[in-house]
């Protein structure tokens, strides 16, 4: 498989979009780098009673069209390319469903898996010391993100309050319910990428009712297989797979049950009913709708002429390399790009913000409509521009977001 330094990928994606667009040298410049980056280490005492020192980064891509917005990492091969693309890719992703927001990132070189809670909620406090200056709803809004969770957010937003001694819940988002999180944003994600496949359904003339797969059963996998048959009418689900291995049955795999099985056991592998598959073949199926939602890069050149799903609704972050990219295009696969097929979870963080500024709460209906009313939207105008361009989706959804962001640089005068 290649090896991709991610940042360099996101940086020749804003590129290529620019060229599209005519943007001068001085645009594109500002736009392949972020605008601000911290690097700080954070001290933390741990269960034995000794200090163990750990390293963090928070780096905001963007402000031109609003506060910066996105995750917090905790990973053990975190890397400030990987939180510099990711803070990127937020960017235009805001820009793409038409949030007034930017792009952000943020990350701690740690294992959590070996961490107790307390650990945890002690790095999770000293991580928003480290950055609190930095944050605010008027400045950069964090979430949950790899190994992190609505418990640390909640933990966050604590630490965050006390230092700046009043209530301030819209600092962070996709938090507990009872401290200010909204109905709806834990299942936005994957809720989001079914209405795309539902949209790109009715453009191609695909059966949304037949075959799908999911590559990567984790919380989003999941949730995209119990809604591709709530919310598009059916579907039979032909094979999952997670990081112990695979499993495939040609009659239809009950996503209740399965999801029931992986909580249980914490793997798909062994589901009554299933025979083992290698994981790799999930993503090679005939299908009419395959949900990348694991790892990057995990459709490549090895694979891409393998690939013979109708849509490919990318759950995960860059789940496709470049050179795959064009491969699937001129294969006629319909590929809904990660900047918007899982735009549903920033998109839900949105009204999360909006609904602690008022303080006043939407019914989970009133999320569920809102979200789709903006995600069709935003799926339409990229459609739009892969027509418009004639270039892939990928390509077309970047040249939305990075034209939005442009012209905020320029009004704004910095440009």
């Amino acid at each position: 498989m290649e090896s991709y330094n991610s940042f360099q990928v996101a940086q020749q994606q804003v590129i290529e979009a620019a060229k599209i667009l005519n943007l001068d040298r001085g645009t594109v410049d500002l736009l392949v780098w972020p605008q601000r980056e911290f690097k700080f280490t954070i001290p933390v005492r741990m269960d034995d009673g000794e200090v163990d020192i750990f390293h963090g980064y928070r780096i905001q891509y963007n402000f031109a069209r609003g506060p910066a917005k996105g995750g917090i990492r905790f990973h053990p091969d975190e890397t400030v390319d990987t939180i510099r693309a990711l803070a990127g890719w937020m960017t235009w992703k805001t820009a793409v469903v038409d949030l007034p927001l930017g792009g952000a990132k943020g990350g701690v070189v740690c294992d959590p898996r070996k961490m107790s809670e307390r650990e945890l909620e002690n790095l999770s406090r000293a991580y928003i010391r480290a950055v609190a200056p930095f944050l605010g709803i008027d400045k950069d809004v964090p979430a949950p993100d790899v190994y992190t969770n609505p418990q640390t957010m909640a933990w966050m937003m604590d630490e965050y309050e006390t230092i700046v001694q009043h209530h301030h819940p819209g600092v962070m988002t996709n938090k507990p319910i009872p401290l200010g999180g909204s109905e709806g944003r834990r299942e936005a994600t994957a809720r989001g990428g079914v209405i795309t496949v539902r949209e790109a359904c009715k453009l191609l003339g695909v059966d949304a009712r037949g075959a799908y797969s999911i590559q990567g059963f984790g919380s989003t996998g999941q949730r995209a297989a119990l809604f591709h048959q709530q919310l598009l009418g059916g579907g039979k689900l032909i094979a999952v797979c997670d990081s112990s291995g695979g499993i495939y049955n040609s009659h239809g795999l009950n996503p209740k049950e399965l999801v029931t099985h992986k909580l249980k056991t914490g793997s798909v592998v062994g589901f009554p009913g299933a025979e083992p598959i290698p994981p790799e073949h999930v993503l090679e199926l005939d299908v009419e709708v395959l949900y990348p939602a694991a790892l990057e890069n995990a459709i490549n050149v090895q694979n891409a002429e393998r690939i013979r799903a109708r849509i490919v609704c990318e759950l995960a972050n860059g789940p496709t390399t470049p050179e795959a990219d064009l491969i699937l295009y001129q294969n006629g696969v319909h590929v809904i790009p990660d900047i918007l097929a899982s735009a549903g979870g920033v998109t839900v963080s949105y009204f999360e913000m909006v609904q602690n500024s008022y303080a006043y709460f939407w019914e989970e209906s009133q999320v569920h409509q809102q979200l789709d009313a903006k995600i069709t939207r935003a799926y339409h105008t990229v459609q739009k521009a892969v027509e418009e361009k004639r270039v892939h989706p990928r390509l077309a959804a970047m040249v939305v977001g990075v034209a939005r962001v442009a012209e905020a640089c320029k009004l704004r005068g910095w440009v």
